[in-house]
This record gives C-alpha cells, sequence and structure tokens, in this order.
C-alpha cells in the first residue's frame, strides 16, 4: 500500500530529526570545537585556565557536542611517515642477557675464564678459555633468557648467540606495535586534536597530525627515543677512545665531555612511573621524576652503598647529567637537571611519562601542510559542494517539477544525515571526504530518477495516481538496491585495502550510500503520500 502507518511515519521523522540535530554542532563549529578541548582537559583532571573555563560556557552541555574532525589537508598540520628500526632492539636484547650468559657460563665446569667479544649488533659473541668446553657450554645455554636463540660455535673457543629467525619475526611485529602505541600515547599527551596513526606495511608508521604547526615540532615529539636509565661512572674519558666490551663511552649534553660508564645500567626507564616537569632549587626549569617499587629499591641501595661516587643519568646514549651521589636516596624519587627550558623540560617529561620507544625511527618523508592551504582546500570543497548541490536541485526541479522539489528536500536531509552520522562516528573529514559527499549528491538523486521515471510510465499505463506511484517504488526499488549494494562492496574493499585519504573517501561514501536510499526511498515518499493525501489530485505532472 501506498499510505504509511503512524508508526512508520514517526520512525522516519524521528531518524531524520535525530540526524539534523545531531549534525547541528558543525553549524557552530569553532564554538564547539573550544568548548569540547575544554571538556576534554577537565575531564583529563587538568586545571581548568579562566580562558577554558570561559570555553565551557559557549555551548550548552544538555546539546550534542560531537563534531566532525578535519583532517590534516583540512586544516593543516604535520606529516611524518616513519620506519621502525627493528634491528635496535636485537642489540638490546643481546646486552640483556649478556649477564645471565656470563654467570651460566663460569657455573660450567670446564669453561674457566669468559670474555665478551665485539661483534655485529644483535649477535653475543663469547671467548672462552677453553675450547674443549664449547659443547658443554652450548648445552648449558639452551633456552636461556627466554628467546628461542641460534647458539652456534664460531671456533677458537668462540661462542655465538643470535635471536632465531622465528624469533625475529614476532619481536619485528612486537616492536613495531608498541612503537605505535608509545608514539600514539606521546601525541595524545601533548594535546593535539585527533591525530591519526596508522601502521603502514611491515615496519612503517603514519603519524598525521592537524593542527600541529611543523613537521619539525612533531619529529621533536616522537623522534626521540626517550631510552633514560642509569649508569654508574667509571672514568672520564676521551672522543675515540676505545673502550671495553662492558663499558660505554657516552658525551656528556652540557659540557660535551665523555664519560665511561658501566654498560649494564642500575635502573633502567621502564622502572618509571611518572615524570612531571619542575624546577630545581635555584630556580632552573628540570624534570621530577619517581620510580616503582623495584627501581626505587635499586635506586636506594645504590646510592647507599655508592655515596661519594658519581653515576650517569643517560637519554638517549647522552649523558643530560652525572651528579655526585651525596646522600643515600630512598623512596625512588629524584630529578633530572640540566640546561632546559621550560618548554624541553615538559616535552622530556612527556616522553619519560608514554615511556621508551622499543627501537629508533627513521624518518622516511615529512610534510608541513600550512592552515592557510588548510583552509583553501575547505573553501574549495565548500564551493564543489554547493555547485553540485545546486545544479542537481535545479536538474531535479525542472525535469520533475513538484516532485524534484520533494526529492531536493530529501537530498537536504541526506547531507544533514551524513554529517551527523560522521559527527557520531567522530571521523575525519579529508578532500577526498568531501569528493565522497559531492558523489553522493549526484547518487542519491540517481534513485529519486529511476523511482519517477517509473512512475512516469506506469503513468502512461493509464494507471491511477497513487497505483501509479506505488507501482514506481516498488518496482524502482530492486535496481536500486543493486546499484547500491555494489557499490558498497566497493567501499568496503577500499575501506580495508586503502589507507590516509582513501579510507576516508570510502567512510563517506559508505554512510551517503546508505543515507541516500534511505532518503530518497522513504523521505521522499512520506512527502509525497502527505501531498497527495492533502490535495486528493487526481492527475500529477511528473
Amino acid at each position: 500500500m501506498l499510505q504509511f502507518g503512524l508508526a512508520k511515519t514517526i520512525s522516519i521523522l524521528a531518524v531524520v530529526v535525530i540526524g539534523l540535530f545531531l549534525a547541528m554542532p558543525n553549524l557552530f563549529y569553532e564554538r564547539v570545537e573550544r568548548y569540547n578541548d575544554a571538556v576534554r582537559a577537565e575531564a583529563a583532571g587538568k586545571a581548568l585556565t579562566p580562558e577554558q573555563q570561559a570555553d565551557k560556557e559557549l555551548w550548552p552541555s544538555w546539546l550534542p557536542s560531537g563534531i566532525v574532525n578535519l583532517g590534516l589537508d583540512l586544516r593543516g598540520g604535520a606529516y611524518l611517515l616513519v620506519e621502525v628500526q627493528v634491528e635496535d632492539v636485537y642489540g638490546d636484547i643481546m646486552d640483556g642477557i649478556w649477564p645471565e650468559v656470563r654467570d651460566t657460563l663460569r657455573k660450567t665446569a670446564g669453561v674457566r675464564t669468559v670474555r665478551r667479544q665485539e661483534a655485529e649488533k644483535g649477535e653475543l659473541r663469547v671467548r672462552i678459555d677453553n675450547p674443549d668446553a664449547v659443547p658443554a657450554a652450548i648445552s648449558a645455554l639452551s633456552g636461556l633468557g627466554g628467546y628461542r636463540l641460534d647458539i652456534t660455535d664460531a671456533g677458537n673457543g668462540v661462542i655465538s648467540l643470535k635471536l632465531a629467525e622465528e624469533e625475529r619475526r614476532a619481536l619485528d611485529d612486537r616492536t613495531v606495535d608498541q612503537s605505535l602505541e608509545k608514539i600514539r600515547r606521546r601525541v595524545d599527551a601533548a594535546g593535539t586534536r585527533e591525530p591519526s596513526i596508522q601502521r603502514q606495511g611491515a615496519d612503517r608508521i603514519v603519524v598525521q597530525v592537524p593542527g600541529l604547526g611543523s613537521a619539525e615540532e612533531l619529529k621533536a615529539l616522537i623522534g626521540k627515543t626517550a631510552k633514560l636509565s642509569f649508569h654508574p661512572v667509571i672514568r672520564a674519558g676521551s672522543k675515540g677512545e676505545r673502550v671495553g666490551p662492558d663499558e660505554l663511552l657516552l658525551p656528556e649534553a652540557d659540557t660535551g665531555e665523555y664519560l665511561v660508564v658501566e654498560r649494564a645500567a642500575v635502573v633502567g626507564g621502564e622502572e618509571l612511573v611518572d615524570a612531571k616537569p619542575g624546577f630545581d632549587r635555584d630556580g632552573r626549569p628540570a624534570v621530577d621524576f619517581r620510580f616503582n617499587a623495584v627501581g626505587a629499591r635499586k635506586f636506594g641501595d645504590y646510592t647507599r652503598d655508592n655515596i661519594g661516587k658519581r653515576f650517569a643519568i643517560v637519554l638517549d646514549n647522552e649523558i643530560i647529567s652525572a651528579p655526585q651521589i651525596i646522600t643515600h636516596i630512598p623512596g625512588g624519587v629524584g630529578q633530572i637537571t640540566g640546561r632546559f627550558t621550560v618548554q624541553e623540560s615538559n616535552n622530556l617529561a612527556i616522553l619519560l611519562r608514554a615511556g621508551a620507544l622499543p627501537a629508533g625511527l627513521r624518518v622516511l618523508e615529512e610534510r608541513t601542510v600550512g592552515p592557510e592551504l588548510g583552509q583553501d582546500s575547505v573553501d574549495s570543497g565548500r564551493i564543489a559542494s554547493i555547485i553540485a548541490l545546486v545544479a542537481v536541485v535545479i536538474y531535479m526541479i525542472a525535469s520533475y517539477g513538484l516532485f524534484g522539489i520533494f526529492a531536493s528536500i530529501a537530498l537536504g536531509a541526506n547531507i544533514g544525515l551524513i554529517f551527523g552520522a560522521l559527527s557520531v562516528l567522530g571521523a575525519t573529514l579529508t578532500l577526498p571526504g568531501i569528493a565522497g559527499i559531492v558523489l553522493t549528491i549526484g547518487m542519491a538523486v540517481d534513485a529519486n530518477v529511476l523511482i519517477f521515471e517509473r512512475i512516469r510510465e506506469e503513468l502512461r499505463n493509464t494507471k491511477g495516481v497513487a497505483r501509479a506511484i506505488e507501482l514506481g517504488f516498488t518496482r524502482a526499488l530492486s535496481a536500486i538496491l543493486d546499484a547500491n549494494i555494489t557499490t558498497l562492496i566497493a567501499v568496503v574493499i577500499l575501506y580495508f585495502v586503502g589507507s590516509g585519504p582513501v579510507s576516508g573517501f570510502a567512510v563517506t561514501l559508505g554512510i551517503g550510500v546508505i543515507t541516500s536510499v534511505f532518503t530518497a526511498y522513504y523521505l521522499t515518499r512520506l512527502l509525497m503520500v502527505a501531498y497527495l493525501e492533502r490535495t486528493r489530485a487526481r492527475a500529477i505532472t511528473i
């Protein structure tokens, strides 16, 4: 039947009204965005500034505040493509298992003296004095350290340890995933809006941060490994000096001088539970830190047993401070001082709180999109959308008269529903996404054209107005569904196979396909039924 029941009418109108209600905050974009920033800051437990307090009053809390996020190409910001240096982790693992390897071999009968030799990154080479004991040593080392190792006899009493190939593959995957999460935590802690951080391929990560001033700022935020450790100082050194396998030669950040420190750290950054910017007793910027229970005990024991000696605070293979231990430091609380600016101390605290990257990052591509260029893209997209909308409306009214007006009303509702859905999903709108909306405008009226042409055909067959309209909608439905389902299949493939702008295009187009079918078939039909019931027309021109 052509008529709509009350429940169906209310359902259709409710969907349209709710969708437009959810899309409404986008009309007050800047005001709502500032309100959301203030609410997020308050939810994070931060004390609100007077400006943020004022921003909280810009929008009623009972109204929806979801808005469509603007992507990098529309807002401007920074883009980085980085490669995770997974090989760095191999060397760290070899350094980590060396003390256990050394102690195990010393307990093995017939081995005698154990010495570590220079080796490539990712390999641990150990020489023992008695070559005849190599088989027994290899047997003792099997299953050591919790890793699957390839342990071989390299000849002349030298044993080589490397990670097994399957262990490397699993480790590579974990390292990239951990790096992605650490990057996300750093970017989120900096208070940026809706960053996009995605894995690309086996060992690459794409980072897009809309609104950030430059790619250099982004590199400063995520480019540091932020690997913090505390090492005993052995002696002063000099640049280029050769040191033993159990030692490290590292430069001091402030003076440029070199110190020789023990390779094995007393405490590592993984035992850090908090770091925040502060000031030292002279009012200079510093970073206050706190260890967990295990780190606090190690740090306390070391400072108690080494009063009068120096220890080095090392960040990314650079000594940022090398104080002398004056007294026992219990409780696991300390302070890192250096020649920091306030901004540098704040960034360092963010990096330490987020945790060290498991491996270094190599920047493959960097790009900065200025806000002016982003605004140009927004303006161009807006103009393109308006031109497309006006052209379609003129065509529909010229071709179908009053029913073209009904289709145009449904088209406007369709655009509102798209923005309502994007706002609820928290989706990011990019320039290709705008292209998806413009394409949706054309696709939306395509369904109406099929319906109207079918109604014309039924009217030519001398059926009554109500019957012709009912058959027009019913018989056009299969063609509409076929066309849109095939489009949805392509959209799903684009979303899962593509990345970045392609995914953004797929999201807007996919939502547009669904809302187009709803508005073209149900809303347009509801408007036509309401018109016929009101006018009781016995003839129509379409």
